[in-house]
């Protein structure tokens, strides 16, 4: 007997965009300037492998329980401490250690969204955060960055706006105010006390993705919008920029209501707690300054790698900020490029990217591109940024001779 299957209906919130910033190439020459990840060569290697060892030959049976062993109660104390140092004060039933700050991410927007509830966000905005908040059914509302980061005037305009006109206010602002993705610009102290002063007056929270907050190139430590508004602020961090992405290990401060909220969505009870076990033995044996040193001086190092590769072969016929920290350069072209135009053009000469459009909620940013200066040593850097140069000039030309 044969069987006829009708087509299902999956469910609608399921989002229908492609996977950001991926490429299936798998030549070994080819240049990932697209991945936004980790230096492969600055993971603590040997720390991790004694740290695997002491997790199971201390305490391997009740390190493998759901509960886990001391660990999770060690990782919360260092977070504890590590939040305390950047001005964040938390008690450890504030925090709430997640599957990295992007599951942190999803668990704030669906413990405070009801589906066509606002949220504000920047233009541009980090993908995986749009994206979770295009599946809670938000109705999104963008505001665009400059070199000091989201106008926050702007936002203030708009919300008087919309109390004078009786037009809905945002329930939620998401951020990534320090050593921004894809923009990597820093929201400046004036604005980071003007913006939490708006969420008390108006009521809304903001979600603070604080990822890159660690990789600071220099001695400025700006205060964290959690330790200005704590009562409004869910703020979120990882291991993944300063240990290692796979580990898959971020955490969430909050107030303790809010941090409860949050863990009656996570169904499967603690996270990783066998890698929190292993997290916590590195850490212990780590010193996390001299690590982070390392990390910050050669991600800097590559960082000036890039500018100089992109002053060399684009010249003055593109701009950017220069981050001053952080893992990315974002690249503005003249407004009548379209960025997702070439994407093929440099895949085929050997480098990815990711183009402008991936960070917007409309049709904007078609002009910009994001280069990730973390992930490939010098001689990539140099080659897939002449690369990349080469395909927007092919391109362009091929524009010219089409007009």
């Amino acid at each position: 007997m044969t069987v006829t299957w009708q087509s299902f209906h999956f469910a609608d919130r399921i989002p229908s965009t492609p996977s950001i910033g991926s490429t299936t190439v798998t030549s070994p020459d080819h240049v990932h300037l697209s991945f936004g990840f980790a230096a492969p060569h600055l993971f603590p290697i040997e720390q991790l492998n004694l740290g695997a060892s002491e997790a199971i030959i201390s305490s391997g049976r009740q390190a493998l329980q759901y509960s886990g062993a001391d660990g999770p109660g060690k990782i919360r104390q260092w977070i504890r401490a590590r939040s305390e140092h950047h001005g964040i004060p938390a008690k450890e039933d504030e925090i709430l250690v997640t599957y990295g700050s992007t599951q942190g991410i999803d668990l704030a927007v669906n413990v405070l969204l009801n589906p066509g509830d606002h949220v504000w966000v920047e233009a541009p905005s980090f993908f995986s955060a749009l994206q979770s908040l295009r599946i809670a059914g938000a109705r999104l509302t963008s505001f665009p960055i400059d070199e000091h980061g989201v106008r926050v005037d702007l936002i203030e305009q708009a919300l008087l706006e919309a109390e004078s006109s009786c037009a809905p206010l945002p329930k939620l602002l998401y951020i990534m105010p320090t050593f921004h993705n894809p923009g990597g610009v820093t929201l400046s102290a004036e604005r980071r006390v003007r913006l939490a002063g708006l969420a008390r007056r108006y009521n809304f929270f903001i979600i603070e993705d604080d990822a890159y907050m660690e990789l600071n190139f220099t001695d400025e430590q700006l205060p964290t919008l959690y330790s200005l508004c704590p009562q409004r602020v869910i703020y979120l961090n990882t291991f993944s920029k300063i240990i290692a992405p796979g580990i898959r290990l971020g955490w969430a401060v909050a107030q303790k209501e809010v941090i409860q909220k949050m863990k009656l969505l996570m169904l499967g009870g603690s996270t990783g707690v066998f890698t929190q076990e292993i997290l916590a033995s590195l850490l212990e044996r780590l010193d996390i300054e001299d690590h982070l040193g390392k990390l910050k001086n050669h991600y800097k190092h590559n960082r000036d790698i890039m500018a100089a590769a992109i002053h060399r072969y684009f010249g003055s016929d593109v701009e950017f900020h220069l981050p001053q920290g952080g893992f990315f350069i974002w690249l503005a072209f003249n407004a009548g490029v379209n960025t997702s135009q070439f994407l093929q053009l440099a895949a085929d000469k050997g480098v990815s990217f990711v183009d402008g459009r991936s960070f917007y909620i409309g049709q904007e940013g078609l002009h910009y591109a994001r280069l990730c200066f973390s992930y490939c040593n010098e001689e990539q850097i140099r080659r897939g940024v002449k690369a990349f140069a080469e395909a927007y000039y092919e391109w362009k030309s091929g524009e010219v001779q089409a007009g």
